[in-house]
């Protein structure tokens, strides 16, 4: 208390200047309008820029949180589109969906090996089965092969073991998505016959013959082709819609109808 009242005493003379000047500040603005109308519009644009800098703000910290919402939106909306029906409606009942949606996080990414793997931050204890297919907000990514309790890895489409079906989307013709490690960006489909009609900058997305992801899951786009050695079929690059090296939010995909399908494809090869 005793500096407090030092203090004031050392200053006096500054304190009653601020004081008095403050006084007749006040009086000014209240007694002439035009100040007054000065005085009210700078403090709105000072308390104005002071509140957007403070949302700026919070809005950088939060940006994580909303970026997690957006992914959680995003995965009920691929929810619904993957379990559409021909209709055009989504079945009441849960028990038939065929197909479920968990979105996730890469941890670890592979691009520039013969074999790559990705790693998600996704496990068992998330509910993650091998062979389940991985996919991004631009299109496919790769399938699920190891599984630990809270991690997963993801055997890249840029693998020399990787073969996904994929389909010409406006003439429906299929055939395998296959990668030759030349380059990162750019894979390859192949068994494509010659009598088919394609064209540079063709979409290229999954096929129906796949039991891992939906049909018409984007791809990318036809960048070259030519005809193979025996002239049969054509050799096609298809320049990927991903960016392989900036991948983070993924969307895991499970078909509750797979197992059903390779037991019934097993038996009728069997047979």
């Amino acid at each position: 208390m005793q500096q407090i009242i030092n203090f004031i005493i050392r200053n006096k003379n500054f304190l009653l200047y601020v004081l008095l000047f403050t006084i007749s500040f006040a009086f000014t603005v209240q007694s002439h309008l035009y100040h007054h109308s000065k005085f009210f519009n700078s403090a709105n644009w000072l308390t104005g820029n002071i509140f957007q800098t403070q949302s700026n703000i919070s809005s950088y910290f939060s940006l994580k949180e909303q970026n997690q919402n957006l992914q959680e939106e995003n995965q009920r909306l691929r929810f619904l589109l993957f379990n559409k029906t021909e209709k055009d409606t989504i079945p009441l009942d849960t028990s038939n969906y065929k197909y479920t949606v968990i979105a996730s996080q890469i941890i670890k990414n592979s691009f520039s090996l013969p074999k790559n793997y990705i790693t998600i931050a996704k496990g068992r204890n998330d509910g993650i089965k091998a062979d389940m297919g991985v996919i991004t907000a631009n299109g496919i990514l790769g399938i699920i092969e190891n599984i630990s309790p809270n991690f997963a890895t993801v055997q890249s489409i840029l693998n020399t073991n990787s073969r996904i079906n994929a389909k010409i989307k406006n003439t429906n013709h299929f055939g395998s998505l296959v990668w030759d490690t030349k380059d990162y960006n750019t894979v390859q489909l192949t068994d494509i016959q010659r009598l088919v009609p394609i064209n540079i900058g063709d979409t290229i997305v999954t096929g129906a013959s796949s039991s891992i992801f939906p049909e018409n899951i984007p791809i990318g786009i036809i960048k070259n082709f030519n005809l193979n050695n025996t002239q049969n079929s054509y050799h096609i690059d298809v320049a990927l819609f991903n960016d392989m090296t900036n991948v983070k939010h993924i969307y895991i995909i499970e078909n509750h109808h797979r197992e059903e399908i390779q037991q019934l494809e097993s038996t009728t090869k069997n047979d």
